[in-house]
Parts: C-alpha cells; structure tokens; sequence
C-alpha cells in the first residue's frame, strides 16, 4: 500500500539508491502518461523506479525502464510493466533538460514516484551527474563526521 508523503501526497515508490550514487544539481516534478491499467496498479503501491531513467526522444522526455506491475483485474486490456512512458513537462524544462543531459553529460534520474494532493501521479525527476567511486567514500566520510561532531556536541552540552 502507498505511504503517506511529506509533500501531502502518497509515496509509491523511492529510488533510495539515486542519492548515493548520483549528485543531484536539480529536481523536477513531472506528471506521467498513463493507461487505466497502470494506475490501479500504482493506486495498489505495486511499482519499482530503483533501475529507471529518462531520456530526451523526439522533443519530449520519455522515462525508460521504470517497473509497473501489471493489474491482475485488467484482463486482456492490460498494459506493458516496462514500457517507455512519456513525460508531462513544459516545452522549456524539456529543451533545458534535453540540452543539460548532452552538453554537460548529465543525467535524468527519478527520485520519487508518488500521488499528489490532488490524486495525479506525479514523478520527482532529477537532473543528477554520476558520482566517482572516491566521490561516494568522500561522501560517506563527511556523513560520519557530522554524525560524530553532533554527538560530541550533544555530550559537552
């Protein structure tokens, strides 16, 4: 089942991995193309975004990879689990982001696939450049030493 989010809408689904292994620059909140199908899947918390990624394809952004289990009562009319699905993003955030991912060797990572206030399944979409392996021990490093320092703080008072 879906969990409540912070934002107010429901979290579906969390690409906890992303954060470690990308450093994010931007984020965007995206809707997403769907069929009847993928939503009562979604409504029903069944979906996976930990392999996903997007990509810019004939001026639109279109997610790739990204798992919908498919819906058990849909019968034949149900869809596809992992196929492309379009995003819904305005003409100038899909030229910036098309532009940033080959001019500067970024890339598109979902974050957070969730439902919004109003019941819209929306995407958090980041535009992330790939961390190097010593960048993610220099991460970790700085994480526990933060740690460390708030737990000296808190000791000496």
């Amino acid at each position: 089942m879906a969990q409540p989010d912070a934002g107010g809408g429901r979290l579906i689904a969390q690409n906890r991995r992303a954060r470690h292994e990308y450093a994010i620059e931007d984020t965007f909140e995206a809707g997403i193309a769907l069929v009847g199908s993928e939503v009562k899947s979604l409504r029903a918390g069944k979906a996976n975004i930990a392999e996903a990624y997007a990509r810019a394809q004939n001026g639109e952004i279109v997610l790739l990879n990204a798992y919908i289990a498919e819906y058990a009562q849909a019968g034949p009319f149900n869809h596809e689990p992992r196929r492309p699905r379009r995003l819904l993003l305005h003409a100038r955030q899909i030229t910036r982001l098309a532009a940033a991912v080959d001019r500067e060797g970024m890339t598109l990572v979902p974050l957070r696939l969730y439902f919004n206030e109003r019941g819209r399944a929306k995407i958090e979409l980041a535009l992330a450049k790939g961390k190097r392996q010593a960048d993610r021990r220099e991460t970790v490093k700085q994480r526990d030493w933060q740690r460390q320092k708030a737990r000296l703080m808190r000791e000496k008072g």
